[in-house]
């Protein structure tokens, strides 16, 4: 997977804690306190593949991997790169899928927004475009016990 943008010098294993294969994130695009953009590749080594594309449901993964790399960059700036990694449980508050199924190398740009933040508790917005056309959009709990 590629790790180039704006996401400094930290890689994905550093900021996720996810490992192939469930490491889908391709390309990090933008990255801060409130907000991550990720580029993904729709592609057959994701889980949940068959023979023609992944269900629209993996975008609730990239949805939490994406607000993953905003909270990990968050996680380095403020306790350091060498700081516990643990991952946070997602709930789905909210989602609407426009697509049922997305065809291998589509590009979905994800992004994700913590709307709340407190302690170990996010709110996040999501949407998923694919050259500009809305496919997914959907609100996340996450928490990290």
């Amino acid at each position: 997977m590629a790790n180039n943008g704006p996401a400094g010098y930290y890689g994905l294993d550093s900021l996720l804690p996810h490992r192939p294969p469930m490491l889908i994130i391709g390309e990090i695009v933008e990255v801060d306190a409130e907000h991550a953009v990720t580029l993904n590749t729709v592609d057959p080594a994701w889980p949940m593949a068959d023979r023609e594309g992944v269900p629209s449901l993996i975008t609730v993964e990239l949805a939490a991997q994406t607000a993953g790399i905003c909270n990990g960059w968050v996680r380095i700036q403020t306790q350091g790169p060498a700081s516990d990694q643990t991952g946070w449980l997602v709930a789905v508050k909210k989602a609407v899928f426009y697509d049922a199924h997305l065809s291998f190398g589509l590009k979905l740009t994800v992004r994700a927004d913590n709307t709340l933040a407190f302690d170990k508790f996010r709110e996040v917005a999501s949407t998923v475009h694919h050259d500009g056309r809305l496919l997914a959009e959907m609100v996340l709990q996450l928490y990290q016990p």
